[in-house]
């Protein structure tokens, strides 16, 4: 799949990918940024519901616990009153108490438990059952046993302890007000089980949360055994969701709260367990809605920004087109001159990169230009320098023919001198007649140099004498020819010639640092320090010779055929001093061997 995306990827024009890559690093950071900011956002709406969750249930918690110590205390304060004791004990014995008696501990006793109750709005009543019916039932506290099974609770085995959401059936036409009530055995050493008191509380004042009418929002009681008690609200149909959900954390202890998701909807679940009511106040609120809000939030955004993406992506690329249109416009030249038409210039050339690539091909096209007329005038020139030499080889055979019988003349007359100097003119005459297409060893150039002194010491009244300095592995190595015969030349006529006395001419070679080194030196006059320099930047090419005597021509002609051969790195250079001497250095790479392996290759 990468190679595909990789192929589709280097298969578009530059314009193109430009403008991918542009929006791939506008749209990654956007998008990373979007991506955090709308989590965030959903994880803000799930905490505060949270947080608003935690907060109620605290609140609601604090509430069931006032409503429990309100029982407590009120259960206990009754099971104090001995009054009320002694009555229910006088039912057990199923004694009579006469008539003032009973009127005294009603306005006394019954009066004062009624406005305890009545005075306590958190209470819905408190009754006290008698153990049988032989009781004067005082209403609204003290009851028979008949009336007592009435009640729902009544017929469970163990009846005390917490009975949630029963009606009161104490009387028809009651209501069907549900109620929470703590129902309390009250005992007696002598007599056991004397009676039963139930303390009781609206469902609705005990749990206010299951009666609340809230949007995306129930609550239920959940007891110790399992039962599950509503209240007004309704559920939305998750409730046996959260419940399965919420099993393991319906601990003895504390409170919880946690966010689920069920079927798209998202919830968030708040959990108390009240130990003194054996059971655990549950609420669950539906927060789908805002997380919904923030999910459409971010798909708008995420069109909005395509929308965006598309249109500033065809900006991009027209943006890009342009700048680009250089770019074009010189592919568009290098495809003709692909063609072979190297006339074409690119027009326009502007200052920046483009620009520069521009200029930088005409120059191309200019340089190749000028090498291709080069390489044609000096493919004319060595065609004419063949025909030369052939011309020059048979010119050669006539003057060697005519030399020689010279010499033998001169030998018979026993001018031995005469004899030498023709034959070291014919030596040199070879030597500059024979063509050389490569390079010469310099033993070769010295063996020239040598016949050259020979002749010139024939014109002098002065000797001029070569020393040499030049072990094995420097003759050995090559150098275009005819490069230190003009030195040498330079030498006589610049240095020498005007001192008229005899002298030396030092050839010292050496190889250091992977060059062969070749040092031409003269005890000649010398030259000023003007005279160097203006010497030194002919042979570099810095200023033009002007034709007349010691400019510098041979020397440059020197240093451009070592150039041309080695390249510019190496080349000579000169050194001198007024009134003692002028030293050359020849400087070429040293080659060990290499001449006679293609020697041996041409054979």
């Amino acid at each position: 799949m990468a190679k595909s995306w990789k192929k589709v990827f280097d298969s578009l024009k530059l314009n193109s990918k430009f403008t991918l890559v542009i929006c791939f690093f506008v749209a990654l950071p956007i998008s990373v940024l979007a991506g955090v900011l709308f989590y965030n956002m959903e994880r803000n709406v799930i905490t505060e519901n949270r947080n608003y969750m935690e907060y109620t249930m605290e609140r609601n918690g604090d509430h069931i616990r006032k409503n429990i110590d309100s029982v407590n205390m009120t259960t206990q304060f009754f099971l104090n009153d001995e009054a009320l004791l002694q009555m229910l004990q006088k039912s057990v014995r199923q004694e009579k108490p006469d008539t003032e008696a009973l009127l005294t501990f009603y306005h006394s006793n019954i009066a004062a438990l009624e406005r305890l109750v009545s005075n306590n709005t958190l209470l819905y009543g408190v009754r006290v059952y008698a153990v049988n019916d032989e009781v004067q039932e005082m209403m609204p506290i003290l009851y028979s046993r008949s009336r007592m099974q009435k009640m729902a609770w009544a017929g469970e085995a163990d009846i005390s302890g917490w009975h949630y959401q029963y009606e009161d059936d104490l009387f028809e036409n009651n209501g069907t007000t549900q109620l929470a009530a703590l129902v309390t055995n009250i005992e007696d050493y002598e007599n056991g089980l004397i009676g039963v008191m139930e303390t009781a509380v609206t469902m609705e004042n005990m749990f206010p949360p299951l009666y609340e009418d809230m949007e995306d929002e129930w609550s239920c009681f959940i007891s110790d055994e399992g039962e599950l008690y509503f209240g007004g609200n309704e559920a939305d149909g998750s409730e046996e969701f959260v419940l399965l959900k919420m099993e393991q954390d319906l601990v003895k202890d504390g409170m919880y709260t946690r966010y689920l998701k069920q079927d798209g909807e998202h919830l968030i679940v708040s959990g108390l367990y009240v130990r003194e009511l054996q059971g655990t106040l549950l609420s669950v609120k539906n927060i789908s809605d805002n997380v919904r809000y923030v999910y459409r939030m971010r798909n708008t955004f995420v069109a909005v920004m395509l929308v965006i993406l598309i249109g500033l992506a065809f900006l991009i690329n027209v943006t890009v087109k342009r700048l680009l249109r250089q770019f074009y416009e010189i592919l568009k030249s290098i495809r003709v001159i692909q063609k072979g038409d190297l006339q074409v210039r690119i027009e326009g050339c502007g200052n920046d990169e483009m620009g520069e690539l521009g200029t930088q091909v005409n120059k191309m096209l200019d340089r190749i230009e000028q090498l291709m007329k080069e390489n044609i005038d000096r493919e004319m020139l060595a065609k004419n320098a063949q025909i030369r030499a052939l011309q020059n080889q048979i010119n050669a055979h006539f003057i060697y023919n005519v030399l020689e019988s010279i010499k033998m003349m001169a030998e018979i007359d026993e001018e031995y001198v005469i004899s030498d100097a023709i034959t070291s003119l014919g030596n040199l005459l070879r030597y500059s007649i024979r063509w050389v297409s490569g390079n010469v060893r310099v033993e070769e150039e010295i063996a020239y140099i040598k016949n050259y002194l020979v002749l010139i010491n024939l014109r002098f009244d002065y000797e001029i004498y070569l020393s040499l300095n030049l072990p094995e592995e420097v003759l050995k190595q090559e150098i275009p020819k005819m490069s230190l015969q003009p030195i040498v030349e330079n030498a006589i006529y610049h240095g020498i010639e005007e001192l008229a006395e005899d002298t030396n001419i030092y050839i010292k070679g050496m190889i250091r640092d992977g060059d062969c080194v070749i040092e031409i030196s003269d005890a000649g006059k010398g030259m000023s320090e003007e005279s160097l320099q203006r010497l030194r930047r002919r042979i570099a090419g810095e200023i033009e010779p002007d034709g007349g005597s010691g400019n510098g021509i041979g020397l440059k002609n020197v240093q451009d055929r070592i150039r041309m051969s080695f390249g510019a790195e190496y080349g000579i250079t000169v050194d001198s001093k007024e009134g003692c001497y002028t030293k050359v250095t020849v400087r070429v790479p040293a080659y060990r061997g290499e001449r006679e392996e293609r020697l041996k290759n041409k054979e």
